[in-house]
């Protein structure tokens, strides 16, 4: 909620209590007064407190600028045609076939192991297991006093890891 709200808020609940009492104990003209001068400063604390507006001399000054398009009456020669030679050459030339590159299986990374986010693979990777088969092979308790977790968890890391390695 803006603090102005809330300040707008004080000075109408301050003006009711201004009405009561002028209704009910019409002789006690210092509340009267005490309550509305009160609720005035709460509504000039409002006023201030409110948000900043951009004035409208600012948005009109930031228009973007329209993009012109070329003018009509410029003529532009057509390309040149190209020589009989120059035609030759081009259909004689064989295009270069790439060299064939054995492609390896991706490799899979810790982040595919269920229960295992982008921090705790930098951690197994700072203890020394860097790939599925690594965790796969470890043993949930050294895992467990290496990282400071419970080897439930690390035992549930490795049973995914091995999971994934009997699928590649």
């Amino acid at each position: 909620m803006r603090s102005d709200y809330a300040l707008y808020a004080v000075a109408v609940i301050l003006f009711i209590l201004t009405g009561v009492v002028a209704v009910y104990a019409a002789t006690q003209q210092l509340w009267i007064v005490t309550t509305a001068v009160v609720g005035f400063v709460f509504i000039g604390l409002g006023y201030w407190q409110r948000p900043q507006q951009e004035t409208a001399l600012q948005t009109t000054t930031q228009k973007p600028t329209p993009i012109m398009p070329p003018p009509m009456n410029v003529i532009t020669p057509p390309p040149p045609t190209p020589k009989a030679t120059e035609v030759m050459q081009e259909t004689t030339i064989k295009p270069e076939v790439p060299p064939v590159v054995e492609i390896e299986p991706p490799s899979v990374g810790l982040l595919n192991v269920k229960g295992i986010k982008e921090k705790r693979a930098q951690q197994l990777k700072a203890i020394g297991i860097n790939t599925v088969e690594d965790l796969a092979k470890a043993s949930p308790e050294d895992l467990a006093t290496k990282l400071k977790i419970a080897p439930y968890f690390t035992g549930q890391w490795i049973e995914n890891a091995k999971k994934i390695v009997t699928k590649l």
